[in-house]
């Protein structure tokens, strides 16, 4: 038998092990079969302190470090990406049992952000302003500063990219950070703390912890109520980044929240219908539907029901020939648990078949009612509802009445009436002729509602890293 990987803390460039704490538990990622037996360092609350308190001294320096050499290092962060590109794939591919696609967009994505970040650095957006005063005596000036030890939690479905977006914009802006990895892709986010210390960064501008999942909010608790921790950026479940935003309000800690999504598509009468088809099953099936965008509900005119199910059908298999296996078997037993409830109120339901034979497979729900669990519910798995409207402003009531707003699509060759449609919807992003999986570095990411608020992604996501500070120079 193969000996264990192990997984370690990083505190001011160290790892850590410390068995002894008692924290050290094995990793059970996934429903596929695992070869490698993976023990994690867990932390408590005195190596939580320990690395907030690393990351605040490491902030004294970091803070007056010149934005050119931020940017080198960044570059030299995205080189290293660059250079690892099959390791890194082979490793996401493994840990959460994704296909080969999804690494790869992982990657991609990763870069862009990576270099998106080092060209912001020394753009105007980390600049200051000089503001129009009555008082002639007087000028005020506005600087811009970064804000201390911000906190990252990232979630395991797109680890590469969430890992490194939860600590790139706070550090390029000239924080320092502690990224709270995912047990359930320990060894993607441990790698992406090793890739900085490699790229150069000091020690102590990112730390790295795991903790055991019944250890969550003892660990937060002792994190976020700490004095140097001035924010927390967490990418998740709804439920929980309503207890981390308490619990933050309750220590007066602003946080950044990219939550989860109930995605709609809304195919108008006059769409083209085989690329609707074919970007919608794609926003359900990708990643097995294991994304905060994907398409959960497809709203279709009436007059071409028919005509846009058969497209369904007919892609159905080949769309859904990358659908492995969910994370846990929690996550498993849930969505049978969505599909059986459906099926039991009404609802007919047609499996996409693959050679990976996953135990919940891509799944097309017709006869959709608000009555069934999955309406209502963010699936986070490969299954698609579908449901007829006869105007648009049914489409808009449905969609609108949902709690959560992160993600839409319309599909329409009338692009002015997409956009009068996409104004009328609550949710932070429409795509008109489009998957509702699409981001882009350059683009704000976010939600409204249940979905969270704030945005990551290009100036607007450096922006909520950063604080203002007015200084008046008196004649």
């Amino acid at each position: 038998m193969q000996d264990p990987i192990a997984v370690s803390l990083i505190i001011d460039g160290v790892d850590v092990r410390a068995p002894s704490n008692g924290c050290v538990f094995e990793a059970n990622c996934s429903v596929a079969s695992q070869d490698d037996k993976i023990l994690i360092q867990g932390a408590d609350p005195n190596l939580c302190v320990l690395a907030v308190e690393s990351c605040s001294r490491a902030f004294q320096k970091w803070k007056k470090t010149s934005p050119e050499r931020r940017r080198k290092l960044l570059q030299r962060l995205a080189q290293l990406i660059r250079d690892r590109a099959d390791e890194i794939r082979s490793l996401i591919e493994s840990e959460i049992d994704s296909s080969r696609q999804w690494s790869e967009i992982n990657l991609e994505a990763a870069l862009d952000l990576v270099e998106e970040m080092a060209a912001l650095v020394t753009s105007e957006t980390m600049a200051g302003s000089i503001p129009v005063t009555n008082n002639r005596k007087a000028q005020p000036m506005i600087f811009k500063e970064p804000l201390g030890v911000v906190l990252g939690i990232a979630p395991w479905n797109s680890p590469l990219v969430l890992g490194l977006r939860a600590v790139v914009p706070p550090i390029a802006a000239g924080n320092t950070a502690i990224l709270k990895g995912s047990e359930l892709s320990p060894r993607i986010h441990y790698y992406i703390a090793k890739l900085f210390q490699e790229a150069g960064f000091p020690p102590g501008v990112l730390n790295f912890i795991l903790h055991r999942p019944q250890d969550a909010s003892l660990t937060f608790e002792s994190m976020i109520s700490h004095p140097a921790v001035r924010k927390c950026n967490f990418t998740g479940s709804t439920p929980v980044g309503k207890l981390i935003a308490s619990r933050a309000a309750a220590v007066l800690k602003p946080v950044l929240l990219e939550l989860g999504g109930k995605n709609f598509a809304i195919v108008m009468e006059d769409a083209d219908l085989d690329k609707a088809a074919q970007l919608i099953l794609a926003g359900a099936f990708l990643n097995n539907g294991q994304i905060c965008m994907s398409t959960d509900i497809v709203l279709v005119s009436r007059p071409i029901l028919p005509e846009f199910r058969e497209r369904l059908l007919s892609l159905l298999d080949n769309a859904s020939s990358d659908v492995t296996n969910v994370i846990t078997q929690k996550s498993c037993s849930r969505l049978q648990s969505l599909l059986e409830d459906a099926e039991s109120k009404g609802a007919v339901l047609t499996k996409g078949t693959n050679k990976n034979k996953p135990p919940i497979p891509a799944t097309l729900i017709e006869g959709l009612t608000p009555e069934m669990d999955f309406y209502h519910s963010e699936s986070f798995g490969p299954l698609l509802g579908i449901m007829a409207f006869d105007k648009d402003e049914e489409a808009l009531r449905i969609v609108n009445s949902c709690p959560f707003g992160l993600s839409a699509a319309i599909f329409t060759r009338n692009h002015f009436h997409g956009i009068q449609l996409a104004r009328e919807l609550n949710d932070g992003a429409i795509h008109i002729n489009g998957s509702t999986v699409h981001d882009e570095a350059t683009l704000p990411h976010g939600g409204r509602g249940d979905s969270g608020w704030g945005r990551f992604g290009a100036h607007w996501g450096l922006q909520e890293f950063l604080q203002t500070k007015t200084i008046i120079l008196n004649r």
